[in-house]
């Protein structure tokens, strides 16, 4: 019997180069795309933080407005309560979607030749936004029932023990609409830019590559809000 699961977890798109993990194959491509992401926001976090300074200017000045950008953010949606507890994790969702969102518009992924298939930006692989979104998932999860204990569950059955199966369907589609939208958004724009580059190489993209450029940062915000609001929703007191 073949578990119908695996089937569901090997959906792609487009061709892959694939690294052997043992009995397991991993998308390559994304695993060395991610990393370029996680470096670049490493070193400009270490160049923005290295001498800090009590009056900040250059890159100290940008770490702090963007730092303040993810702590209102955290603040509106989660409460002045707890709020401080989950601004590293949505500062860490915020970020890395943002930066890989902007790689795959600025970067030229695709001239970086590799055996098989291409590179291009981690979100726009379906396993790296499911996985987010699981991990946004697990987040509210655990910040519903450390706040609240098992009575975290009682929502289940509120206002009415009837709305059960909706209340449940519900978590289903959480993680289901945060994956597939940002998937959706940032592999149609790669889309149309390739498509437009090899028509016409030179003006025509840019303009859609600088409209790209607003809609990847759109995703990144609308992605991060929404799990803000969710964490807000689980550890937020009914009376």
């Amino acid at each position: 019997m073949i578990n119908p699961l695996l089937d569901i977890a090997e959906v792609s798109v487009g061709q892959h180069y694939y690294w052997k993990l043992g009995e397991y194959e991993l998308h390559g491509q994304v695993l060395i795309t991610s990393w370029v992401v996680l470096g670049i926001i490493a070193i400009l976090t270490v160049l923005g933080n290295s001498n800090l300074k009590s009056t900040p200017d250059g890159l100290q000045n940008f770490t702090e407005l963007v730092t303040e950008f993810i702590r209102d953010l955290a603040k509106t949606q989660i409460g002045e309560e707890e709020y401080l507890n989950w601004v590293p994790f949505l500062g860490t969702i915020f970020l890395f979607i943002f930066v890989s969102n902007w790689s795959g518009a600025l970067l030229p992924w695709h001239v970086i030749e590799i055996p098989n298939g291409e590179l291009a930006a981690p979100t726009n692989d379906i396993n790296t936004t499911v996985a987010l979104a699981l991990l946004t998932s697990i987040s509210y999860f655990y910040a519903g029932i450390r706040k609240k204990g098992l009575g975290y569950f009682k929502r289940y059955i509120s206002p009415a023990a009837f709305l059960l199966p909706i209340n449940m369907l519900e978590d289903v589609t959480k993680p289901l609409s945060l994956s597939f939208r940002l998937f959706g958004n940032i592999l149609a724009d790669e889309l149309v830019v390739g498509v437009l580059v090899s028509l016409v190489p030179l003006i025509i993209p840019i303009p859609i590559m600088l409209l790209g450029c607003f809609t990847s940062a759109i995703q990144a915000l609308v992605f991060a809000t929404l799990a803000g609001a969710y964490i807000g929703e689980a550890v937020e007191d009914h009376h």
